[in-house]
């Protein structure tokens, strides 16, 4: 039985030791293995947000830098959950043992994106009382973003 846990661990958990790339703000590429962060959601690439002042911004672009700062020059593991639709990996991943989703939502630079599960709502909430990131100002939910733009 212990043999079977260690498999199962091994199987579902990966280390990174190669060059991580952020793709977004919830997405990375690992050696050609495409990971997206589970349970959160950030701002496509080029979607534009207003800050507290009304003055447009890409928010897109800053949720990727935040993500790429969290990263750089540390350990990243990722614990693989399942895959989605378009086949990347939903992983809970860490930076030197900081979990990289709950940062990315607490920063204000993600929400929590999960259905029927509480996922990172409460971190949501706490960047959006202390006015973090897209908090500091106006900006569309990535999702209706993504259909309307595709529309």
């Amino acid at each position: 039985m212990k043999y079977l846990f260690f498999l199962w661990a091994l199987f579902f958990s990966f280390d990174v030791f190669a060059k991580v790339k952020v793709v977004d703000g919830d997405s990375l590429e690992i050696d050609g293995r495409r990971i997206r962060l589970e349970g959160i959601d950030a701002p496509e690439y080029g979607q534009m947000c207003f800050d507290g002042l009304g003055n447009e911004y890409d928010c897109g672009a800053e949720s990727t830098n935040y993500l790429k700062m969290l990263i750089k020059n540390r350990y990243v593991n990722c614990d693989f959950l399942r895959k989605d639709t378009y086949s990347r990996d939903l992983s809970i991943c860490y930076a030197d043992g900081v979990n990289l989703n709950k940062a990315m939502v607490l920063s204000g630079w993600a929400v929590s994106y999960n259905y029927g599960s509480e996922g990172f709502r409460n971190e949501e909430k706490q960047a959006k009382e202390a006015q973090r990131g897209m908090w500091r100002g106006k900006f569309m939910k990535p999702e209706l973003y993504r259909r309307l733009k595709h529309n």
